[in-house]
């Protein structure tokens, strides 16, 4: 009678000869599987994973925060600027728009301008908010510490609706022979809050991607701030020694000093 008859068991999740891998990396790796298909939590996971990658392309920037958070940790009042893209849809579709600066910003930094300076910093929300408020200030308050005795920075530049091309036009307009962008990577499924910073010796309007050098993946969790910086104020200080950045620029090889 059907009444007799035993519910289907659970199926349960097969077990993953990578499990112990998995304590070393936050990959999606050794999920195991439950009959043909993902375990539910792990497809959740997936799920939270992808919706946070979304949240930091499309959240934006507190600027003001962002702004007030570096007085406080001893920056000159920061400068602020845009692009030509007017909004997200705008700089989601069209990345050239993003690379070029807002008229009335061309002004204003032209205005702010004190002369030459060795290096200028621009902050660009890229794609992910979320690096640029989390990580900006420590980085820059690290790197701070360990640039070369005597070197002029500009004030911070805080660029909405940034790519790392429009730090070509701030830096050139900042008389500054080099430029560091520190900009919001593309989010990953383990991680949407990555920092990353492209340098550039002599920043100018046409400079290509060949002539820069990034670190990426800078967080907590990834390259932390003490050895970023090491790396930033290595990479400037070897490309003001040659003067150049990019393909003929090596990262030289640094040590985290003793805390």
């Amino acid at each position: 009678m059907s009444g007799d008859r035993t519910p289907p068991a659970a199926p349960t999740v097969a077990s993953d000869a990578w499990t112990q891998l998995r304590a070393f990396t936050p990959a999606r790796i050794a999920l195991g599987a439950a009959g043909g298909s993902t375990p539910t939590a792990a497809h959740l996971d997936f799920q939270e994973a992808h919706a946070a990658a979304r949240d930091a392309v499309h959240e934006p920037v507190d600027w003001d925060r962002l702004a007030a958070d570096l007085e406080a940790a001893g920056f000159a009042p920061p400068l602020r600027v845009r692009s030509r893209a007017g909004d997200r849809p705008t700089y989601l579709r069209r990345p050239d728009l993003g690379r070029t600066l807002d008229p009335d910003s061309e002004v204003g930094l032209r205005a702010a301008a004190g002369g030459d300076c060795d290096i200028a910093f621009v902050v660009a929300d890229g794609l992910s908010a979320k690096a640029v408020q989390r990580h900006a200030v420590p980085l820059l308050a690290a790197v701070r510490d360990r640039l070369p005795r005597g070197w002029r920075t500009a004030p911070p530049v805080l660029a909405g609706q940034g790519r790392v091309a429009l730090g070509d036009a701030c830096g050139a307009l900042l008389g500054a022979r080099l430029v560091a962008v520190l900009i919001g990577e593309r989010p990953g499924l383990s991680a949407a809050d990555s920092l990353g910073v492209y340098l550039t010796w002599e920043p100018r309007i046409g400079r290509s991607d060949a002539e820069r050098n990034c670190l990426s993946n800078i967080r907590p969790e990834g390259l932390g701030y003490a050895l970023a910086a090491v790396k930033l104020a290595a990479l400037a200080t070897e490309a003001s020694r040659l003067c150049l950045t990019g393909i003929g620029l090596k990262e030289p090889e640094v040590v985290l000093p003793p805390a």
